[in-house]
């Protein structure tokens, strides 16, 4: 008898647990949607477009660096911001190799209408916590990603869904989309209403 119970306990301990997971999952898809189709941004490309913020100037490496991105990656998204006018390069005038990185008055504009990114609000939440609390709770998620088998999984500290390097629906300025500005192509289709977390397969 003693063996169900202790069984029973520890089904729905699990249940609770992966409800958890869900809800952690679920809040990063929807601030990602949000953010796709109330700024046509990514995640990875808000993070990106943050480093500029006060019109600070910076190379593609020193943004790779403080995003924690490979420079590829964030070279590709900075082309994207580019073509959406949200960025200016312009080569050094002390080393011509290397381009610096501006934004421009409509991505300026962008950053002040735009959201934080989710991590930004997770980490200010967890500087709140006693120093033991925060080694606490980074112990309990690595193990989480031990008991799932995650540990070999590349992964970069921006909470998004999809693939960093997924450029999202955003319409150029001349594709004849008739798209206001800030709005991605994918928001031209009407999305589902949303479907209640208990009624998800």
């Amino acid at each position: 008898m003693s063996v169900a119970i202790d069984q029973t306990h520890s089904e729905q301990i699990a249940d609770q647990i992966l409800v958890s997971l869900r809800r952690i999952i679920r809040a990063t898809d929807l601030h990602s949607r949000r953010l796709l189709r109330d700024f046509g941004l990514t995640g990875p490309q808000l993070v990106v477009l943050r480093q500029l913020a006060g019109g600070q100037t910076r190379s593609g490496s020193e943004i790779a660096r403080a995003v924690s991105l490979s420079l590829a990656t964030t070279v590709g998204i900075l082309a994207r911001l580019e073509a959406r006018g949200l960025v200016r390069r312009e080569r050094s005038t002390t080393d011509r190799r290397q381009k610096l990185v501006t934004a421009t008055p409509a991505g300026v504009r962008l950053l002040e209408a735009a959201p934080p990114p989710l991590q930004v609000t997770f980490t200010r939440e967890l500087a709140a916590l006693e120093d033991w609390e925060q080694t606490q709770v980074l112990a309990v998620l690595q193990r989480v990603v031990s008991m799932m088998e995650a540990e070999e999984l590349d992964a970069s500290p921006i909470l998004t869904t999809g693939g960093i390097t997924e450029p999202g629906a955003m319409p150029r300025p001349d594709d004849g989309s008739g798209q206001q500005p800030g709005k991605s192509a994918r928001a031209a289709v009407a999305e589902p209403k949303e479907v209640p977390e208990c009624a998800e397969s």
